[in-house]
C-alpha cells in the first residue's frame, strides 16, 4: 500500500497540466486581482489631495474656514493659496483636485466627479454643518457655546471601518477569500486524475490495483490522503503568496487560516474523487465537468462578482449553505473579519460532512465495478 501511495504521489506531481490548474492558475488569478484592485484601499497610505484656496475680497486671515483648512493642511489636503486665475489654470491642468473659495459663504469648484472630489465636498459639507450648528447654539443656548466649541475642536477624531474584531480590512478582501476558496475546489482536478489512475480501464496502475486483494476502501483512502496532502501544500503556497508577496492582509489568525485551508483542500479533493469514480465517462469529459464544478461555485461565492454571495444570502440563502466555495469564503470571513467562532465551527463541520459524504459515495460506486477483460 505504501508503494502505491509513493507511486501515486510521483504520478500526480509530474502531471504538469493538473498541477497548473491546482496551483499555478490560482496564483495567476491572484496577481490579476492585485493589479486590478488589490492595493486600492484608501487607508493609511492615502496621499494628501492638492487643493487651491482663493481668498475672496471679504475674507480675512481670521476667517474660520481658512483656519479649518489650515488644520487639514498636511493631513488630508495640501493647501496652495493662489489667485483665482492661477487656481483655475491649475485645476484645468490637474495640478489641484479642486478650488476652495474662502469668504462669507465658502464654495468648492471641481473639474471632475471622482472619489477625490467627493472627499473635498465632504470636507466642505462638514464645515458648513458645524458652522450652522455653532450659530444655532449661539442663538438659542449661548451658555453652552464654549462646550460646543470644545467638542468641535476635537475634529481629528473620525470613524474608521473595522471588523467586529477590531481589525481594519480592505473591502476588496472578499475577492481574495473567494480566490482561495476556488483554489481549494481546484483540488478536484487532482481527485479526478488520481481516481482515474486507479481505474483498470483507464490506466495500467488501475489494472494492477484491480487484481490485488486490498480492500477498495483502503485503496480509495490511500489515494485521497496522498492527493489531500499535495493539495494542502498547494493552498498553503497560494496563501503565503497572497499574504507575503502581494501583501494582502488575510487577518491575524494564522491557525484559523491553516484549519480552513485544511478543510478546503479536503472538500476539493473529495469532490474530484467522487467525479472521477464515474467510470462510464472518459477522462476528458470528467475534466470538463471539473472545470464547471470549480468555476460555477466560485462565481456564486463572489469570485467574479463580489456581491453575488450577498445577493444569494438575501434571496436564496440555501445556495450559500450548499455551495462549498461559499462555505469556505464565509469561514475565512468568520476567522478574519467577524471573529465568530461558532459560525466558523459550523462551516468547518459542514465541509467535513460534505467531504466524508463524497468519499463514501465514491466508494459505493467503485466497489461495484467489474471488468470482463483488461
Amino acid at each position: 500500500m505504501l508503494h502505491l501511495m509513493k507511486y501515486q504521489f510521483k504520478q500526480t506531481v509530474r502531471e504538469v497540466s493538473i498541477m497548473f490548474w491546482a496551483l499555478v492558475f490560482p496564483i495567476i488569478l491572484g496577481i490579476f486581482f492585485y493589479v486590478s484592485f488589490g492595493n486600492s484601499d484608501m487607508g493609511e497610505n492615502m496621499e494628501m489631495l492638492p487643493v487651491a484656496v482663493v481668498e475672496t475680497e471679504n475674507a480675512d486671515s481670521e476667517e474660520p474656514f481658512l483656519e479649518y483648512l489650515g488644520h487639514l493642511d498636511g493631513d488630508i489636503i495640501k493647501v496652495k493659496v493662489m489667485e483665482e486665475k492661477k487656481a483655475i489654470k491649475a485645476l484645468e491642468e490637474d495640478e489641484v483636485e479642486g478650488i476652495f473659495y474662502a469668504g462669507e459663504e465658502p464654495e468648492l469648484t471641481v473639474a471632475k466627479s471622482e472619489i477625490e472630489q467627493s472627499i473635498l465636498k465632504s470636507l466642505l459639507d462638514t464645515y458648513q454643518k458645524n458652522a450652522k450648528m455653532i450659530m444655532t447654539v449661539a442663538e438659542h443656548h449661548p451658555e453652552k457655546l464654549n462646550e460646543a466649541m470644545d467638542e468641535l475642536g476635537d475634529w481629528r477624531e473620525t470613524t474608521e471601518e473595522v471588523s467586529v474584531g477590531g481589525r481594519t480590512m480592505n473591502p476588496n478582501i472578499t475577492y481574495f477569500f473567494a480566490l482561495i476558496a476556488y483554489a481549494c475546489l481546484s483540488g478536484a482536478f487532482l481527485g479526478v486524475k488520481g481516481c482515474c489512475d486507479s481505474q483498470a480501464n483507464l490506466s495500467a496502475l488501475g489494472a494492477r490495483q484491480c487484481i490485488t486483494p486490498t480492500h477498495k476502501m483502503r485503496m480509495l483512502l490511500s489515494v485521497f490522503f496522498v492527493l489531500f496532502g499535495i493539495h494542502f501544500v498547494n493552498i498553503m503556497v497560494l496563501t503565503a503568496f497572497i499574504r507575503f508577496v502581494l501583501g494582502i492582509d488575510l487577518g491575524g489568525n494564522p491557525g484559523g487560516i491553516i484549519l480552513v485551508n485544511l478543510m478546503g483542500s479536503m472538500i476539493g479533493v473529495s469532490a474530484g474523487i467522487l467525479l472521477g469514480s464515474v467510470s462510464r465517462l472518459s477522462f476528458g469529459v470528467k475534466m470538463g465537468f471539473t472545470v464547471m464544478v470549480t468555476l460555477v461555485p466560485g462565481f456564486f461565492a463572489g469570485l467574479m462578482f463580489g456581491d453575488m454571495k450577498n445577493i444569494l444570502e438575501q434571496h436564496a440563502p440555501i445556495v450559500n449553505r450548499l455551495n462549498p466555495a461559499a462555505v469556505l469564503s464565509d469561514s475565512y470571513y468568520c476567522m478574519a473579519v467577524f471573529n465568530d467562532a461558532a459560525r466558523m465551527n459550523r462551516n468547518l463541520l459542514t465541509l467535513f460532512l460534505m467531504s466524508a459524504g463524497f468519499v463514501l459515495v465514491a466508494f459505493l460506486v467503485t466497489r461495484r465495478e467489474r471488468y470482463d477483460s483488461i
